[in-house]
């Protein structure tokens, strides 16, 4: 116990024999932790809405007015039977067109439509979005389907939004490996400040270290006050960027998402928790590791 309180004063001293490159360190810990926070908590979001997009694939397959209600039956039962679709309903030209009008914002669209030009639809739901491509492909090339299809090529009389999900994959893929970039960078730039840091409060103490060396003092002893002093600028750097995150989590996010209430933006209390002890676990190994890397350099004991 007497020695963490002696390795604790000793890294208070070190903060005050080199205040502009400590408040250096803590601040370049504290913007790095911060921005990772940050991108880990727009991960999450982002990963929400894709999921929320994903949820929302499904497959509209068109049929001609003159299909049959045994090739219609027939048709339906196959998709049914398809792997990754969970559900199949139909919805006739009348029930098109009521959705139609119900959708429209000019009811006199509708009036000079005259007919009903509107072709009943098979309505596939799948129980595994990222299997669309697989089902549609089965679809189109049966040749059930083809006796029934609203248009001579089946593929013309398929509607689905896979394009759309397949955009906001790379898009997010984008974002990932952009965001994964960033933090190693952020990574090695903390790294650098603290082991300056570090390395100025080794020479700083070069004349006690030797002396500390003649009396027999352990490898421990003298290197403890300068892992101490490295952890304490990783936590009080973690400390403020997980304090400016919560600001954030309390002020801003509600407003966000009260204007942006169509998207699903919640981030729940537990994802935050999960970040904010990866943030105090990631500072104090940054903060351990730029001080052994130091101290092998600088110190040899």
């Amino acid at each position: 116990m007497s020695s963490i309180l002696y390795f604790f004063k000793q890294s208070i001293q070190g903060f005050a024999r080199n205040l502009s490159t400590t408040l250096g360190s803590i601040i370049t810990i504290f913007l790095s932790l911060f921005i990772i926070g940050l991108f880990l908590v727009g991960a999450t979001v982002v990963d929400n809405i894709v999921k929320s997009v994903e949820n929302e694939v499904s497959i509209t397959a068109y049929v001609a007015d003159s299909a049959s209600q045994a090739d219609l039956d027939a048709v339906q039962a196959y998709i049914a039977g398809l792997d990754g679709v969970s559900s199949v309903s139909f919805t006739t030209k009348d029930e098109a067109l009521e959705e139609f009008k119900a959708m429209s914002s000019n009811a006199d669209i509708v009036d000079e439509l005259g007919g009903n030009p509107l072709p009943a639809s098979i309505n596939v739901e799948l129980s595994d979005p990222q299997k669309v491509e697989e089902v549609a492909g089965k679809i189109q090339t049966s040749d059930l389907f083809a006796k029934v299809a609203d248009e001579e090529n089946p593929a013309d009389s398929l509607k689905y939004g896979q394009r759309t999900v397949e955009r906001l994959f790379q898009v997010t893929n984008y974002l990932r490996y952009g965001g994964l970039v960033l933090i190693a960078l952020l990574v090695f730039i903390a790294l650098v400040f603290i082991n300056n840091t570090i390395r100025l409060a080794i020479m700083a103490r070069r004349k006690e270290i030797a002396i500390m060396r003649l009396v027999g003092a352990s490898n421990g002893f003298i290197r403890g006050p300068f892992l101490m002093e490295g952890a304490l600028h990783a936590i009080i750097g973690a400390a403020l960027a997980i304090g400016c995150i919560e600001l954030i989590r309390r002020i801003a996010l509600p407003k966000l998402q009260a204007s942006l209430a169509f998207l699903p933006i919640q981030v729940e209390m537990n994802v935050f928790l999960a970040i904010y002890l990866a943030l105090l676990v990631a500072g104090l190994i940054i903060g351990l590791i730029g001080s052994a890397f130091a101290m092998r350099r600088y110190l040899k004991v």
